[in-house]
C-alpha cells in the first residue's frame, strides 16, 4: 500500500472513531435529558446540550423511538459494565451494590418511558426486555454474591427479586413530585444489611 492510500485509510478510521464518539456523546446526553425530563423531552434540548444540530441527531436516529431504543441499549451496556468496575473500586461490596442500584434507577426512568413509546410493538419491547435481563441479572447476582460473601447482606435474596422490587418502587415516580422513589430504593438497599 502506498503512503497516500495509508493516509486515506488512517483518515477514514479516524473519522469513524470520531463518529462513534459523537454517537456515544449523543446517547449519554439523551439519557441524562430523559432521566431529568422524561422521554418526551424535545429533541432540540438534547441537540443543544450535546452541542450538535438537529440534523446530526436525526441522521443517527431518524425517529424518537430509534433514539429511545438506542439510549435504552446504551444504558443497559453502561449498567452491565459498571457492576464489575464498582465492585473493584468501591470501599465495600455493599457500597458497590448501592452505587450500581442508583445507576439502575436512572435506567428504569428511561425504561418506563420506553414502555409507553413501544406499547404498540410488544414483540420489540419483549426482545429488549429479554436483552435487559440477560445483561443485568448476572451483574446484580455478582454484586449480591460479593456482598453476601463479605457478610454485609443476607444471602437469600435473588437478583431478579431485587431488580423487580427496585423497578416496582420506581413506577410512577416521574409523575408524582411528592413521591421520592430514590429515597425508598436507598432504604431498601440499606435494609439488606445484616445487623452487626
Amino acid at each position: 500500500m502506498n503512503s497516500s492510500n495509508e493516509g486515506a485509510g488512517h483518515a477514514a478510521q479516524s473519522k469513524r472513531a470520531d463518529a462513534r464518539r459523537n454517537k456515544e456523546t449523543l446517547l449519554e446526553v439523551a439519557a441524562a435529558v430523559f432521566v431529568a425530563s422524561g422521554v418526551d423531552a424535545p429533541v432540540r434540548d438534547i441537540a443543544a446540550k450535546a452541542g450538535v444540530g438537529l440534523g446530526t441527531i436525526y441522521r443517527h436516529f431518524p425517529t424518537r423511538a430509534d433514539l429511545i431504543i438506542a439510549v435504552y441499549r446504551h444504558q443497559v451496556e453502561a449498567c452491565a459494565e459498571a457492576g464489575p468496575a464498582l465492585l473493584a473500586s468501591s470501599a465495600t461490596p455493599h457500597a458497590a451494590l448501592g452505587q450500581w442500584i442508583n445507576l439502575f434507577v436512572d435506567f428504569l426512568v428511561t425504561k418506563h418511558g420506553l414502555a409507553a413509546v413501544l406499547h404498540s410493538d410488544d414483540a420489540g419491547f419483549d426482545t429488549l426486555h429479554a436483552y435487559f435481563l440477560e445483561r443485568l441479572l448476572p451483574v446484580c447476582a455478582q454484586l449480591l454474591e460479593a456482598a453476601a460473601v463479605a457478610g454485609e447482606i443476607r444471602s437469600d435474596l435473588e437478583p431478579y427479586e431485587l431488580m423487580r422490587g427496585v423497578g416496582n418502587l420506581c413506577i410512577g415516580a416521574d409523575s408524582d413530585p411528592r413521591y421520592d422513589a430514590r429515597r425508598l430504593v436507598e432504604l431498601l438497599i440499606a435494609g439488606l444489611r445484616r445487623p452487626h
